[in-house]
């Protein structure tokens, strides 16, 4: 019945094998099944095919087609199982090459020699577990990374959320120094997040020059746990601080460099030392739609879009020195979606719903986010 109502809001024709409905039903069937239909918000009793017949529906006639394109030709899904891969390859391909190198320094060696003696072994070991990992929020899917590590990364060394009391900070000391000695600390932090569109919600620094973001939290946060603690408190004081996303836009990734290389000089009261930025894949430059190859869609941004939706976001928006969210959060203009939720810095065709004042346009949904900002 979807179909059939997709076909008719663009005007497919149905007669014949080969027709233009039949070869498009037969791909939207396959995509829904192996992907799309695994959105977490869909609401109750709807599923892609459904979603994507009110999303089409929204835009006047001569315009569908251009839709209906961008969506079948330019949309990125990373669904569950990719972003399972991405996790499980954290471990093995971005922490374990680090302390390989850290090791081999220490111990005065090459990098692949450091399996191949009994104390080498032994110090990879204890740097390893001298490592914690800090889920920067659900995203961070800690639950998947402690399943996939099992056998390698202890319990007691993954904080699961940013809010951590003191009662945990000392078991997590406790369990170090009963494994490695007294004065064991944790010298290096990996701090894990899902994705990083713009950077800005990750770090920024206000007009006034304070610090804000996730990182200024974690930040605040560790200050005022080791003035409760003192000695009981298990980070090294210039930790290492490790910043590891599984999915991170190029635009994100160059905003990041250059805002911890500003934080370097800038950020007095810092309680990490070296900063190093990883992803588990780094998505290309030209994922970012643009006026020559994506100008229909680009058009449509405009024309669709709900001035209502600016104002309600307007302080989040400020944030990033932007008043409109046409192109998504800081003008990232991505055609993403994550399993789990749609990114912000998405175009906002893709995630916004809106009920607009006489006059606008209220904004339908393909893929429902969930929004923090109201």
């Amino acid at each position: 019945m979807a179909l059939n109502l997709i076909a008719e809001v663009m005007g497919w024709r149905e007669e014949g094998e080969s027709s233009i409905a039949n070869q498009e039903f037969a791909w939207l069937k396959m995509m829904s099944s192996i992907k799309y239909d695994g959105y977490a918000d869909f609401r109750a009793g709807v599923r892609f095919i459904e979603s994507l017949a009110i999303w089409l529906k929204q835009f006047d006639q001569a315009d569908r087609p251009t839709a209906y394109a961008f969506f079948k030709q330019r949309l990125v899904y990373i669904s569950p199982a990719e972003l399972q891969c991405l996790i499980e390859i954290f471990v093995p391909e971005v922490v374990t090459p680090h302390l390989r190198q850290v090791v081999a320094r220490q111990l005065g060696i090459k990098p692949y020699e450091v399996w191949s003696t009994k104390e080498g072994m032994e110090c990879f070991s204890n740097r390893l577990r001298s490592t914690l990992f800090v889920g920067m929020s659900d995203g961070s899917r800690m639950d998947v990374f402690r399943r996939a590590n099992v056998g390698k990364v202890n319990q007691e060394q993954v904080i699961t959320t940013l809010t951590v009391d003191d009662a945990k900070w000392e078991s997590l000391g406790e369990k170090l120094r009963k494994k490695l000695g007294e004065e064991a600390t944790f010298d290096s932090v990996y701090l894990i997040e899902d994705f990083a569109g713009s950077g800005t919600t990750f770090i920024r620094q206000e007009k006034d020059g304070k610090w804000d973001g996730k990182l200024a939290k974690f930040n605040e946060a560790v200050l005022h746990a080791r003035k409760r603690l003192s000695e009981k408190f298990p980070l090294a004081k210039d930790f290492a601080l490790h910043i590891h996303h599984y999915i991170s836009t190029d635009q994100a990734r160059l905003s990041l460099d250059e805002r911890i290389a500003l934080a370097k000089n800038n950020w007095n009261d810092k309680v990490f030392g070296s900063v190093t930025v990883t992803e588990g894949i780094r998505l290309p430059p030209g994922l970012k739609l643009n006026q020559e190859a994506d100008g229909g869609i680009l058009d449509l941004c405009a024309r669709y879009h709900d001035p209502g939706l600016d104002e309600r976001l307007k302080e989040h928006l400020a944030a990033a020195g932007k008043t409109t969210v046409k192109l998504g959060f800081a003008d990232c203009a991505l055609p993403l979606i994550l399993d789990h939720n749609t990114p912000n810095n998405s175009i906002a065709l893709l995630w916004a719903e809106t009920e607009a004042e006489p006059g606008n346009h209220s904004m339908q949904p393909l893929f429902r986010r969930r929004d923090r900002h109201g």
